[in-house]
C-alpha cells in the first residue's frame, strides 16, 4: 500500500452546469437536457480552477444525464481523469412532471394542502423518502470502496438528499426543514473518517468560479 493513499474518504459533490431545462425553468428530473454554451462555460473554469489550485481526485463518478456528463467529461479532461457512470447518482424521477415547466405543472395538476414524505412526485415519481433512500444507497455503495479522493457529479434533488443522509436529517412533511444548497456546478465537500464514523462538511455551495465563468461570457 502506498504511503500517499488516504485513510479517510474525501469527496467533494458537484451538481452539473446550466442545462437548457434549467434555462427554461423546466422540471428535469431524468429528462436528458444537455448543457448551455453558459453550463460549459461554467464547467471550464471550475476545470481551469481546480487545474490552478492543483486539486487531486483519484476517481470520478457521474450520473449518466447528458448535463452531468458532459460537466464530469469537461473537468476530468481538464485534470487528466477518466469518468465512471453510475445510474445511482441520477435526479430524481418526476414522474409525470419530467420536461415541463413551472407554469405547466402548475396549471395541469392538482396540488394537495399537506404532503408527506411517502407521497410520490409527479403522480408516479420518486417521494422525498423514495429519492432519500436512493441518496443513502448511493453514499454506502461509495463508502465499500477504498478511500480515496472521489469528485461525484450528480443533480441539486439527490445531492440535497446525499447531505441530509450525511447529516442524518430525515426527509419532513410538506418540504420543510433543512436544504441545502447547489447551485450549477456549485460543490460541496467533505470529509469521512471510518474509523471514528465522522462526518466533516468542508464547504458548501462553493462556486467562487462563476467571476471567471462571467469573465470569459463577457470577453
Amino acid at each position: 500500500m502506498s504511503e500517499n493513499k488516504p485513510k479517510n474518504f474525501y469527496v467533494t459533490l458537484l451538481r452539473h452546469g446550466e442545462s437548457v431545462g434549467n434555462a427554461e425553468s423546466r422540471w428535469q428530473g431524468q429528462t436528458d437536457f444537455p448543457l448551455t454554451d453558459q453550463g460549459r462555460t461554467q464547467a471550464q473554469a471550475l476545470g481551469e480552477r481546480w487545474k490552478r489550485q492543483k486539486m487531486k481526485f483519484d476517481f470520478v463518478i457521474s450520473s449518466p444525464l447528458s448535463r452531468a456528463r458532459e460537466t464530469a467529461e469537461i473537468i476530468a479532461s481538464k485534470l487528466g481523469l477518466l469518468v465512471e457512470f453510475d445510474p445511482l447518482w441520477l435526479e430524481r424521477d418526476n414522474g409525470e412532471f419530467a420536461g415541463l415547466t413551472a407554469q405547466e405543472v402548475r396549471q395541469n395538476f392538482t396540488h394537495p394542502d399537506f404532503t408527506t414524505p411517502y407521497d410520490p412526485v409527479g403522480m408516479d415519481g420518486e417521494g422525498d423518502w423514495e429519492l432519500f433512500l436512493r441518496a443513502g444507497q448511493a453514499l454506502q455503495d461509495l463508502l465499500k470502496r477504498e478511500p480515496a479522493r472521489y469528485l461525484i457529479v450528480s443533480h441539486g434533488g439527490l445531492l440535497n438528499q446525499v447531505m441530509h443522509a450525511i447529516v442524518g436529517v430525515l426527509p419532513q412533511a410538506h418540504n420543510s426543514g433543512a436544504s441545502f444548497r447547489f447551485n450549477n456546478t456549485a460543490f460541496a465537500q467533505v470529509i469521512y473518517y471510518p474509523n471514528q464514523h465522522r462526518w466533516v462538511i468542508d464547504k458548501l455551495n462553493d462556486h467562487g468560479h462563476w467571476r471567471d465563468a462571467e469573465y470569459e461570457k463577457n470577453s
